[in-house]
């Protein structure tokens, strides 16, 4: 491998996972960064060449790519959501994916003006959407849970019928003609269902009993499951082309829904790879599309494009969602879900090279158009999307709600006054006094261990979006900070600093687990002495007259600040690491003493007049 191999790739990784920090940094779809990115290094510059790098292994790893992230997306599905949401999913993929594939072909037919069998194949390929660029996008978005999960189940699993589909219309082209390549059609789909659902059911039974009868080391169980995802992938591709999809896809599904082992980690270690996978597919295929391809792209192309989007999936969704329960909202909202991905790329650039090789020179036109469709769907629908579920009412607002781990009476006093802010808070304790006082206060609390099991499978975590551990056990506390790692995001995983102890500073620091709450000397001791001196938890709204520098001056370091809430009803935690800048009109929620204790007498009407 030469050095300039070496240096592409490490800008291939350089650039994709830039890309989506970039995106979380100015919440922007990451999936529109990296095709830019990937435009920008390849084409436009010359310095990637995804085809001279990787040669004939580039298709491959690109398929064995996509059939890991349908694994993740498999493990993220869950067949008890199928109760409320069973009809339309099945619909989608079903009536959705034949109105989608025969009005994309009319289309093509009449506005490109490809020859019929070329314009199947063209709506064959474009059925797909895929993981990789409906995940990202839901992720951007946060819609509801209903219409979330019948987004993520039809991008998931349309991902491998798509996929099938074009191959077995493209095996009727080079059939000779769909009259003689019915049977062998009907034929490939029931192979391609029973030999890719077969293998992915079996792959998942073999996992499970590995799992659970410890056959494999804990080192080795991700590894283990990694190896038995591509066996399973290469096995069902050997008998029918594109079911190694469809077997990872059920390897996943079957693997999230059973109840004999454990998987939450196998689950934690493919979502890490998928991020990798995705940073580098999307800068791939972006880096792919020549220039010399975009002077065929003519008005009749952005016409297509708009007739897909603006036709072709409003039919699919009111032929699909007839019957539902399903809002008018959910369902606009579903029309503006369809961008397409990966998959689609890579099937046309392999059908378009083995047609033209068969003498069809009229084949490369699907590869410009494929990817016309996938850089305007990915740009309109990741730029818009978002918006439009806030305005038709199905985004999750921006997660602000906390789960307290301790419901003593500190964490009832702060559970108060966030929840008469607005927002939503759990407490979790387990002495059940504290838990059933908790209740009495008019609060939402949980009474057992959240070190059990997942803290998801027993609390509802909708509106959650920190954890702030606040147990007189500073051992529980740095645990239920590592066991909470999996659900919550490190930055918002909070814990009351250690105590020291007769081992020292260096001791209490290595109990640390999560970020130091409030200040450095704020331990569950120093407050509940603070607390015992007659201080209270007490909320300030700032203002010019009133600003932090005024409270500072009341209260210098008596007052311990804990929370503040910006105007637009954000909530901002202090720690001893990171402490929020408060303005005027920012609300400050902090431990100090009462007036009278406060050390300006002329301050204490100032105090009266700004406390709320």
């Amino acid at each position: 491998m030469t050095e300039h191999q070496i240096l592409t790739l490490a800008v291939i990784l350089a650039l994709g996972i830039g890309a989506q920090w970039l995106a979380w940094r100015f919440h922007l779809p990451s999936i529109l960064l990296l095709l830019v990115l990937g435009f920008v290094a390849g084409p436009v510059t010359g310095f990637l060449d995804p085809d001279a790098l990787f040669g004939e292994l580039l298709l491959p790893l690109v398929s064995l790519s996509v059939a890991i992230i349908l694994f993740e997306g498999g493990l993220s599905l869950r067949v008890s959501e199928l109760r409320e949401i069973g009809r339309i999913v099945r619909n989608l993929i079903s009536v959705g994916v034949l109105v989608t594939w025969t009005a994309t072909a009319a289309a093509a037919y009449v506005v490109l003006r490809l020859p019929l069998d070329l314009a199947l194949l063209l709506g064959a390929i474009l059925v797909v959407t895929g993981p990789t660029v409906i995940i990202p996008l839901l992720r951007h978005v946060r819609p509801t849970r209903r219409v979330g999960a019948v987004a993520r189940w039809e991008g998931i699993v349309n991902d491998p019928i798509g996929a099938i589909l074009a191959v077995l219309v493209f095996e009727a082209i080079l059939a000779g003609g769909f009259g003689e390549a019915t049977a062998h059609t009907v034929l490939g789909v029931l192979t391609a269902l029973l030999i890719g659902g077969g293998i992915g059911l079996a792959g998942a039974a073999v996992l499970v009993l590995l799992l659970r009868r410890y056959w494999v080391p804990d080192f080795l169980q991700n590894p283990v499951a990694l190896a038995v995802i591509v066996a399973a992938f290469a096995l069902a591709e050997r008998f029918q082309a594109e079911s190694g999809l469809l077997a990872a896809t059920l390897m996943g599904i079957a693997l999230a829904n059973q109840r004999l082992a454990r998987v939450e980690h196998i689950a934690e270690f493919k979502e890490n790879l998928r991020v990798l996978l995705l940073a580098g597919l999307f800068i791939v295929l972006a880096a792919r599309l020549p220039l010399e391809y975009l002077p065929r792209l003519g008005w009749h192309s952005l016409l297509f494009v708009a007739i897909l989007m603006l036709v072709v999936r409003p039919l699919a969704v009111a032929a699909s969602a007839r019957g539902s329960a399903l809002t008018w909202r959910e369902r606009l909202f579903l029309v503006w879900m369809a961008p397409r991905g990966i998959v689609a790329a890579s099937v046309a650039s392999i059908f378009a090279l083995v047609l033209a090789e068969a003498g069809r020179a009229d084949a490369e036109e699907l590869v410009p158009i494929t990817f016309l469709v996938i850089t305007c769907t990915v740009a309109i629908y990741g730029l818009t999307a978002a918006p439009l579920a806030r305005w038709l009412g199905v985004a999750e607002p921006e997660v602000q709600g906390a789960l307290l781990i301790g419901a003593h009476a500190f964490a009832r006093a702060v559970a108060r006054i966030l929840q008469e802010r607005g927002f939503r808070v759990v407490l979790a304790d387990t002495n059940r006094t504290n838990a059933r006082a908790a209740r009495l206060a008019g609060l939402t609390a949980f009474h057992g261990n959240v070190l059990s099991e997942p803290v998801e499978d027993r609390i509802d975590l909708s509106g959650i979006g920190r954890v702030l551990a606040l147990t007189s056990n500073d051992e529980v506390n740095s645990l239920v900070a590592v066991h909470v790692s999996d659900v919550f995001d490190a930055s918002e995983i909070y814990q009351l600093r250690p105590a020291s102890t007769g081992e020292g500073e260096a001791a209490a620091a290595a109990m640390l687990r999560a970020r130091p709450l409030f200040r450095e000397d704020a331990t569950y001791q120093a407050i509940l002495s603070r607390i015992d001196g007659g201080a209270t938890v007490k909320v300030t709204r700032l203002t010019n007259a009133f600003d932090y520098a005024a409270f500072q001056r009341m209260y210098g370091e008596e007052a311990i600040p804990m929370f503040l809430i910006r105007e637009k009803g954000r909530l901002l935690v202090f720690t001893a690491d990171q402490r929020p800048t408060p303005a005027a009109g920012d609300v400050l929620i902090s431990l100090a003493p009462t007036a009278a204790q406060s050390v300006p007498e002329a301050a204490r009407g100032a105090d009266a007049m700004h406390r709320e």
